[in-house]
């Protein structure tokens, strides 16, 4: 079966087609780093990290782009509230944000430019767009992107989204990033120099100033995939204005189609509601992390829900992950201790029907029951001793070869305290003696200290409760 995604372009669920299999491109727009990400915005990056892992499964090379931009309105505000640089302001951000991806699982992007670094290709482009007709400075020196114009030359502004050119308010232009989304209007693709933004400006053709947000994602990944590549992901909450205005510039500047595929997550909710810092329910990872769960149970979580469908992301959710990636463990620790076969082939009927759901638009829901369907058959085949040491193994690669897309990865082993270790040993010994009454007091007293004894086949072990 084909890979089939969903494509926002199209509106349609359609076969992924890269222009050539053998490399892939790519983009996913990367944090704003001007706080700590919050979860929902994770929730887009996990997606985005499913994607990949899926299709290197699928055999497809990858070539991974997300970027981090360092310079827009709110980060400029709150450099000159904290008065410091902007390297500085960024530069902690921007490293949170990637020490919570790897606590996530997600493995890094092949490119993570940041926008700073790519001013000269942005001013290149904008360039190409004054010289175009599509782009024309105003009297303050900024440079605006005209979409009048843009759509006087055949191109058509809304691809992504259906907009009402009738119905929607039109203003004349906007300066800040983010404008609201009933706003028809010309929007900056380099800003004049203010005396708010204090040192935060670069030289340009037009004066000095600072590339709007828009054509920052434009500019670098344009640079690093060429001007036009396969896949291009992020928020549903960005496809208009931001994506919708990637593509105006873009394809405005080369007359090129800009992306093949677009793919968007949808919202998360939190308890039920938008999160809210005055709610309650606003949480960073660091925030979740500090109530005790693990970076492999919000994981879980966020996979758990299809991309396209919007998720109420709770704190009772958390608590399931927990209990359903401990079935997963318990399963995997059962077979580890039956197997004993080091040529074994990975179970390929399970891992097909796995691959398969996803080949479906990323079907988790499908894939997870695939998962505990297989659990269970396994647990019963377990209790039964009715498991070869080689169907264990097979069984085992096999979950190896499905965790490669989903990387939700093993269960952290618990260090045994020494002094549990030697009450173990002893317990052995007293068993062997007979002395069942000793044997139930150690039982008991390792349970006191949140230690179970499972007797396997291999001998005793303690596990933490």
């Amino acid at each position: 079966m084909a890979v089939r995604f969903f494509n926002t372009l199209s509106r349609s669920v359609e076969e992924f087609a890269p222009a050539d299999r053998q490399s892939v491109g790519m983009y996913c727009c990367g944090p704003t780093v001007h706080d700590f990400a919050h979860i929902g915005n994770f929730r887009t990056f996990v997606f985005a990290d499913l994607v990949r892992r899926f299709l290197e499964f699928r055999g497809f090379a990858v070539r991974h782009v997300m970027n981090i931009t360092d310079v827009e309105d709110k980060i400029i505000r709150r450099v000159r509230e904290a008065g410091t640089t902007l390297r500085e302001f960024t530069g902690k951000y921007e490293a949170a944000f990637l020490d919570d991806l790897r606590m996530l699982g997600c493995q890094p992007a092949h490119h993570t430019p940041r926008a700073t670094e790519y001013i000269a290709e942005m001013v290149d482009l904008i360039a190409q767009l004054i010289a175009r007709g599509i782009a024309y400075q105003a009297a303050d020196g900024s440079v605006y992107f005209s979409i009048e114009k843009y759509r006087g030359c055949g191109c058509k502004y809304g691809q992504l989204v259906n907009l009402n050119f009738d119905e929607m308010r039109v203003g004349e232009r906007v300066a800040c990033d983010e404008y609201e989304k009933e706003s028809l209007a010309d929007f900056a693709l380099w800003k004049a120099r203010a005396p708010e933004d204090g040192e935060v400006f670069w030289p340009s053709p037009w004066g000095e100033g600072r590339p709007g947000w828009h054509i920052e994602c434009s500019a670098m990944s344009m640079k690093l995939l060429g001007p036009s590549f396969d896949l291009h992901l992020g928020g549903e909450d960005l496809a208009f204005p931001h994506h919708e205005d990637e593509i105006a510039q873009s394809e405005g500047a080369t007359g090129q189609p800009f992306v093949r595929h677009w793919m968007h997550g949808a919202h998360l909710l939190v308890e039920g509601k938008k999160m809210s810092k005055s709610l309650g329910n606003f949480f960073t990872l660091r925030d979740l992390l500090a109530k005790g769960f693990t970076g492999r149970e919000i994981r879980y979580l966020l996979l758990t829900a299809h991309y396209r469908d919007s998720f109420n992301f709770t704190l009772d959710g958390l608590a399931g992950a927990r209990t359903a990636l401990a079935r997963i463990d318990e399963c995997l620790a059962k077979l580890r201790e039956v197997s004993g076969v080091s040529s074994a082939q990975p179970d390929a009927v399970v891992l097909e029907k796995f691959a398969t759901a996803l080949d479906d638009d990323l079907n988790v829901s499908a894939a997870w029951a695939v998962v505990f369907d297989w659990v269970r058959d396994l647990n019963r085949a377990l209790a039964a001793n009715a498991l070869s040491p080689a169907q264990a193994a097979a069984a085992l690669l096999a979950w190896q070869r499905m965790d490669s897309m989903v990387a939700i990865g093993a269960k952290p082993e618990s260090e045994v305290p020494s002094e549990l270790l030697a009450l173990l040993q002893e317990r052995d010994a007293v068993r062997k003696a007979k002395d069942f009454k000793r044997s139930d007091a150690i039982r008991d007293e390792l349970k006191a200290k949140g230690w179970t004894i499972e007797d396997t086949p291999k001998g005793a072990k303690l596990k933490k409760l």
